[in-house]
């Protein structure tokens, strides 16, 4: 919803154009800042609590930002999309609940079928967007975020049953084995893990942000831009059916590799025109990168740490990515103010090189199964 929506109506309440981007720059800090309170909340008094206390920071987002639009405040809407992205910080850790206990190929699928939940929110976000953007006469909008209140909130039932995994006292009593973090943020391994996400969200948020206001920009409608979003996000989690398997064939490396350049195919598919074809026929390639890229490196990250390293190791690639995606939401805007949609897409071309030369290198020197 903020993804969507979060520039079209900063465009709106922003003194200053190049601003328009700050609420999704606001979620994506809210993101990164609580991802590490989020890990030792959920450390220390188990997933299914912090989780509700994610869907009450989600129902309160929905409120304050909707509180933004009517008052048509600036700062209020900020603060809305802010606490967004505390709310973020625990959803973002479902995909990591999936592996839970298990191991190699099972990991993997199970990350990929978390992420397949995707699917409802690429339907039901853009059609809310639509049905619900005049629901309170004279602020545009402002229905669609208290909507996305009341969907945090139905979360709440959904959760109470969630229980901790088996083996978890095993994981604590085990701790003290654990690396330091300094010990685990050095490894190689991990370094590509973290880097190759940090460049696939990055670039797809550095993208996605600036293209619904690329769309408007260039006389497409706001219902067009919803749903070339809604295209968009369809093919972020629509290929994570078969992902899962794809990684367990030919690895992790390799699957991320043609994530990263697919999305690069995305940069080339929006240079070479303004049309509505060109804008979601670039977002669809961008969602499937997107989805083999990220996927693929959080996968990689699952390999790089023991149980008793897990909340540490999580949270510490979740503050990184995140941190990079909170930067690029910003960036975007102003860039795309002050440059053009075209500039957007040249600066993805070396971004995808540069990180293709280490995964490339790294998939060439394993097995094809392992």
């Amino acid at each position: 919803m903020v993804i969507s929506l979060g520039g079209l109506v900063g465009q709106h309440l922003a003194s200053d154009p190049a601003a328009a981007t700050l609420p999704v720059s606001m979620l994506n800090l809210g993101l990164a800042l609580g991802t590490l309170p989020a890990a030792a909340v959920m450390r220390r008094f188990g997933r299914r609590a912090g989780y509700i206390i994610g869907a009450a920071l989600g129902t309160i987002a929905g409120i304050v930002a909707t509180m933004g639009i009517v008052q048509s405040s600036f700062i209020v809407f900020c603060m809305g999309t802010l606490i967004a992205g505390f709310y973020s910080a625990y959803v973002q850790s479902y995909r990591f609940a999936a592996t839970d206990g298990l191991t190699g190929a099972g990991r993997d699928r199970a990350i990929s079928r978390v992420m397949v939940g995707g699917l409802i929110a690429a339907i039901i976000g853009p059609q809310l967007v639509i049905w619900t953007r005049n629901a309170l006469p004279g602020h545009a909008f402002a229905g669609s975020f208290l909507s996305q209140a009341m969907l945090a909130l139905l979360a709440v039932p959904i959760l109470l049953p969630l229980r901790r995994p088996a083996g978890s006292a095993a994981v604590h009593a085990t701790a003290i084995s654990a690396r330091p973090l300094a010990q685990i943020l050095t490894s190689p391994g991990y370094l590509l893990a973290v880097a190759t996400g940090v460049v696939s969200y990055g670039l797809m948020t550095f993208v996605m942000t600036a293209a619904p206001m690329a769309m408007v920009g260039h006389g497409h409608s706001v219902d067009s831009a919803a749903l070339g979003i809604q295209w968009h996000v369809l093919a972020m989690f629509g290929p994570s059916f078969i992902t899962g398997r794809l990684m367990a064939r030919f690895g992790k490396e390799r699957v991320a590799a043609v994530g990263l350049l697919l999305i690069g195919g995305s940069a080339l598919i929006a240079l070479s025109g303004v049309d509505i074809a060109h804008f979601w026929g670039s977002l669809i390639l961008l969602g499937l990168g997107w989805n083999c890229g990220f996927i693929g490196a959080t996968a990689m990250v699952a390999e790089c740490h023991s149980p008793s390293e897990r909340g540490k190791a999580q949270g510490a690639n979740a503050f990184m990515v995140f941190g990079t995606v909170a930067c690029a939401s910003f960036f975007a805007g102003s860039l795309l103010h002050s440059s053009g949609w075209s500039t957007v897409n040249w600066l993805v071309l070396p971004a995808v090189a540069f990180m293709l030369v280490p995964l490339v290198s790294r998939a060439a020197s394993l097995p094809r199964n392992r």
